[in-house]
């Protein structure tokens, strides 16, 4: 058997990069497995992160490598909002710095064995390590609504499976869904040509407001918007704060939470939605191929005709999804509507199987679901591991 490492981290965005990072520090052992910011480099081309500026960095031990050092580093300036091609390549440059050595083959299977993990790798070599983390991304969790199931890819996809949009020039094309993803895939095939209609559930689109009083806010912006919070001041505080939010009891935690991060549009948008059709309160009753194209039946008796439908229906986190879990392992761990139930460490009911990112928003908030938290589920992680390595600390 190969030598049995501190730790093993599934993935190398954000949260596996920034959490390499801090317990290297402390003399920890950590072999990092993935593609360097992999899924980042899936979304379409021309996108903007929603996230302000200030709230873009991926956090490191001794905050040297944020956005800023970066722009110094490369002579260049990045604009606000920030494109998703440059935060891909600071991605790159970040771990460069902190985390030279990621090992960039998948991790096929993770399960439990005595006193540590195996972790197969694809190429068939196997590591073995004391702790697991996974930081894996939600990729696996895209949202396929029922209805559209069975439909090929030619006709239906999700907005994850693009990376451009020329290929819909002079195509009918309708977005389902109301939210960033939804919002922005619409106005990028606008932009590329395509005749788009976009279907929201809702019978209001919600556009973000709090650019402009973010920009405003002079002295006062700090407290409106601590550099934590997720959502609009005065909430903001309590669900970006882990702790905080791990007081609340679960009724009250999770309407909260979803009105911090519910389905909404930045500001920056509207204008680049002028030529764009929307219809809101309508739900899809039933879709079928017809001609090549689509059919789809609204609830309220109407059709659309399309030659491809895009999903922008989000994501919905159900841990089973992750492939390189055994499934043992996967039905070891307590779960609450597929979300890992997580100690203030992050660690699992498994012992030493940790999960970070979005799959931790259930436990400790939606932050979890933003590059600016990093930086505390890094230094959590890191007191977990060192802490049990060092007793007295």
């Amino acid at each position: 058997m190969s030598a049995i490492c501190d730790v093993a981290i599934i993935g190398a965005g954000p949260y596996a990069l920034s959490t390499a990072a801090f317990p290297r520090e402390s003399g920890v052992g950590v072999r990092t497995f993935g593609k360097v910011m992999g899924f980042w480099e899936t979304m379409p081309q021309g996108m903007f992160l929603r996230s302000f500026r200030t709230a873009s960095s991926i956090a490191d031990p001794k905050r040297e490598l944020s956005l800023e050092r970066y722009e110094r580093a490369v002579g260049k300036t990045i604009p606000s909002p920030l494109p998703v091609e440059d935060f891909i390549s600071y991605g790159r440059w970040f771990q460069q710095h902190a985390v030279s050595d990621v090992d960039p083959r998948l991790v096929t299977v993770v399960r439990r064995e005595a006193d540590y993990f195996h972790v197969g790798l694809s190429d068939g070599e196997v590591a073995h390590a004391r702790r697991v983390i996974v930081a894996a991304g939600i990729a696996p969790f895209a949202w396929r609504p029922p209805q559209f199931a069975e439909l090929r890819r030619e006709l239906v996809s999700h907005t994850s499976e693009h990376r451009k949009f020329d290929r819909f020039r002079g195509c009918r094309v309708v977005v389902i869904g109301g939210g960033q993803s939804a919002l922005e895939s619409a106005a990028l095939l606008h932009e590329a040509g395509a005749d788009v209609d976009v279907l929201v559930r809702s019978t209001t689109i919600h556009f973000l407001r709090g650019e402009r009083l973010y920009e405003n806010a002079g002295k006062l912006r700090s407290l409106l918007y601590p550099p934590l919070g997720v959502g609009p001041p005065g909430l903001n505080l309590v669900m970006g704060l882990p702790r905080l939010y791990r007081t609340l009891p679960p009724g009250l935690s999770a309407p909260l939470a979803y009105r911090s991060v519910r389905p909404a549009g930045a500001s920056w948008l509207r204008p680049r939605l002028a030529g764009v059709a929307i219809e809101q309160a309508a739900s899809v009753a039933s879709v079928a191929p017809m001609n090549g194209g689509v059919r789809l039946k609204l609830a309220n008796g109407s059709e659309k005709v399309a030659d491809h439908v895009l999903l922008g229906t989000g994501y919905r986190v159900d841990i089973r999804r992750y492939g390189f879990l055994d499934p043992a392992l996967a039905a070891a761990v307590r779960t609450r509507d597929g979300y890992p139930v997580l100690s203030r460490f992050f660690e699992s009911s498994v012992g030493g199987l940790y999960f970070l990112g979005a799959v931790a928003a259930a436990s400790a908030g939606p932050g979890m679901r933003f590059v600016s938290h990093t930086g505390p589920v890094a230094a959590a992680v890191r007191r977990s591991i060192v802490g049990r390595q060092n007793p007295a600390r």
